[in-house]
Parts: structure tokens; C-alpha cells; sequence
């Protein structure tokens, strides 16, 4: 199988991300070809741009990576499909590995949080977790860009010589 083929079948229309309610603020920069080809370059940054966007401890990490791969002319539909790798099934473990990681890091002991969304909770606890939070967030973001970059690269090549050598064989 082919790895473009692959990645069309699975993401959506450019259609349907221009006319997305969130996305719509891009405007014209949604009509670049550039954000819609896949290749190798533009598939192994879409999902560089969306791992490390899904790291990022806010709702808005999808309209970030949209940005993020309007800037860098990579694959828009990867970049904001992989930033649902935190969803609402995921995210709590998610940035609680973030926060220990960071607490780790710093030398600081990690608390048993309970999370709620209310004003109260920002003042009491999240003054306390933001430094070891956002630092793991950030280690958690570059590693899982570059590996996931990185990653990309070489299954591409792997898969584009397997090709090379199914139709030498053919011949």
C-alpha cells in the first residue's frame, strides 16, 4: 500500500477544513496548495507541527497547529487531525505525566492534584503546578515532534524502496 494513499483515505477533505468554524479565520491562507500536498516533507512536518501542538495545555491547540502549518507550509489536515492525540479520554493522564516529568525535573514534589475547572482552582493550585506543568508539556511536545518527524522520514523511505524494488522485480 501506498503511504499517500494511506493518508488520504484517512484525513478529511480541504473542503471541509476550510469551511470548519474555527478555521475559518485563516481565510485565503487556506487556499496555499502547499498545506494540502502530501509528500514526504509536507506529511513529516503536518505531524511534527500536531504532536508537539497536542502538548499544549490549552483548547486551542488545534487552531495553533493550523497556524503552525500554515507558517511552515506543511500538511494542514495532519497537523490538526494529531493534535486530538489529547482528547477528552486522554488528557488528564496525559498532562499529569507532564506535570510529574516537570516536577522530576525541577526537584519539586509532585502533589496530589485534584483538577477542577473554577476560578478557585486557578488561584489555589494552578499557581503552584504552572513551572513543572509547562515543562513537561514542552519536553513531552519537542520529543514526540522530532519522533514523530523523524519517524515519518524514514517509513516513507522504507516504503518508497519496497515500491522501488516490488516494480524491479515486475520487470
Amino acid at each position: 500500500m501506498n503511504l499517500r494513499s494511506f493518508f488520504k483515505r484517512l484525513l478529511p477533505e480541504p473542503d471541509r477544513i476550510r469551511d470548519h468554524r474555527q478555521l475559518r479565520h485563516f481565510g485565503s491562507l487556506l487556499h496555499d496548495p502547499n498545506i494540502w500536498h502530501l509528500n514526504r516533507r509536507s506529511a513529516a512536518g503536518g505531524i511534527a507541527v500536531g504532536l508537539f501542538c497536542a502538548f499544549i495545555p490549552l483548547p486551542v491547540h488545534m487552531i495553533v497547529a493550523a497556524g503552525a502549518a500554515i507558517l511552515f507550509r506543511v500538511n494542514l489536515p495532519l497537523a490538526v487531525v494529531l493534535t486530538w492525540i489529547t482528547n477528552p479520554l486522554t488528557f488528564a493522564p496525559v498532562f499529569y505525566f507532564a506535570y510529574q516529568l516537570g516536577s522530576r525535573i525541577l526537584h519539586e514534589p509532585v502533589r496530589n492534584i485534584a483538577f477542577a475547572f473554577s476560578i478557585q482552582w486557578l488561584q489555589e493550585v494552578f499557581v503552584h503546578i504552572w513551572q513543572p506543568l509547562l515543562l513537561g508539556c514542552l519536553i513531552l511536545a519537542v520529543l514526540s515532534s522530532l519522533t514523530g518527524y523523524f519517524a515519518t522520514i524514514l517509513l516513507w523511505r522504507i516504503l518508497l524502496l519496497r515500491q522501488w524494488s516490488d516494480r524491479k522485480t515486475r520487470k
